[in-house]
């Protein structure tokens, strides 16, 4: 029997993410992209929640193209808000259109969104010893500047507490307990 991390263990689908996603290194910038909405929906919530949803948060936004949830407008808002599959909050909703006009931004001037949010770790990842999920934190000070730069670009729930978890979940930090198999594989 693998231990595993002990947030993970509640539901088949948070086991499979914590086993094939969590902390590992994410280079693709669609991918990039939908963790930064999906951690900015999570606010409020727990991350069960918006696993049960991924997939038709991937169904109803298009597949997370950046491109295409850019150009949303206030028919496909509305439209938003009615589904039920989703997390419908209005500001959340116009959250996730901002936010890709500001990633295609970002993507403009560095390249790729890979490039921008990987320089804050000089491209690799914080490897944590934790020996127990309660000594994980909630934010670090660089979660606070990754959340104040990403803001000053024009972003939207992009608090702190929210950058952490994305950093966490694109593996820019090994937050894997020392006692979780995962936590050499990652």
């Amino acid at each position: 029997m693998k231990t595993r991390c002990e947030w993970s263990i509640k539901t088949d689908l948070e086991k499979k993410y914590h086993d094939t996603e969590w902390g590992v290194p994410l280079h693709d910038d669609r991918l990039l992209f939908e963790f930064l909405i999906l951690e900015g929906v999570q606010a409020g919530l727990s991350w069960s929640t918006v696993l049960v949803k991924r997939a038709h948060y991937r169904l109803v936004y298009d597949n997370f193209d950046p491109q295409i949830v850019s150009q949303y407008d206030e028919e496909k808002e509305y439209q938003l808000l009615q589904d039920k599959g989703i997390i419908r909050n209005k500001l959340k909703i116009k959250a996730s259109i901002t936010n890709a006009i500001a990633f295609l931004k970002i993507v403009e001037e560095f390249g790729s969104f890979d490039s921008y949010i990987w320089k804050f770790v000089s491209g690799k990842p914080i490897i944590n010893t934790w020996k127990s999920i309660s000594e994980v934190p909630a934010n670090t000070e660089l979660s606070d500047l990754i959340s104040k730069d990403l803001k000053k670009k024009g972003f939207k729930f992009v608090g702190s507490t929210i950058c952490y978890a994305f950093m966490q979940a694109i593996g820019m930090v090994n937050d894997h307990t020392l006692d979780c198999y995962r936590y050499h594989e990652v």
